[in-house]
């Protein structure tokens, strides 16, 4: 039988995961704060299409990303296209280790599209904020992981 998490739940997963797979994938540690994100921003953003009609978001400050793809990379030196493509394979595993940590509990099989990348703040059309996460690293940059949910008026639009 499917079950639902509650959001405190679902949240503390995310948080859990978000701390673990930063900190293995690049060592960077990711410490919870109510700081606004500043400065330049980056988003990367994935939709989950079966078993969840929700989205995943981190939006984070450039220099997070570039600090993430730096240690990922082991090199000083990295290009635009470098912080766009290891941010989004970051954002993969974030969401491949969420899906894998919410089976054991709701018994739902997830998948979730590729993730986008988008300068800016981004915001998916027919999705409402849900909850979110703020972070801030043990260097520089700032974060905030957002769960989004379908909006209703689009739920009621939306093809099973």
């Amino acid at each position: 039988m499917d079950r639902a998490m509650s959001q405190k739940r679902l949240a503390q997963v995310f948080d859990e995961v978000a701390r673990e797979v930063t900190e293995r994938a690049s060592g960077i540690r990711l410490l919870e704060s109510g700081t606004k994100l500043a400065g330049e921003l980056c988003t990367v953003y994935t939709s989950f299409q079966r078993g969840y009609r929700t989205g995943v978001s981190l939006c984070a400050e450039r220099s997070l990303f570039t600090r993430l793809t730096q240690r990922m990379m082991q090199t000083e030196e990295v290009s635009p296209q470098e912080v766009e493509e290891f941010s989004r394979e970051y954002f993969n595993a974030l969401c491949g280790r969420i899906v894998s940590q919410m089976y054991p509990e709701t018994k739902i099989p997830a998948r979730f599209d590729r993730p986008s990348f988008h300068e800016g703040r981004y915001s998916p059309r027919g999705r409402q904020k849900h909850f979110s996460i703020r972070y801030t690293s043990d260097g520089a940059g700032n974060a905030e992981l957002v769960h989004h949910l379908q909006d209703m008026e689009a739920a009621d639009t939306l093809p099973e």
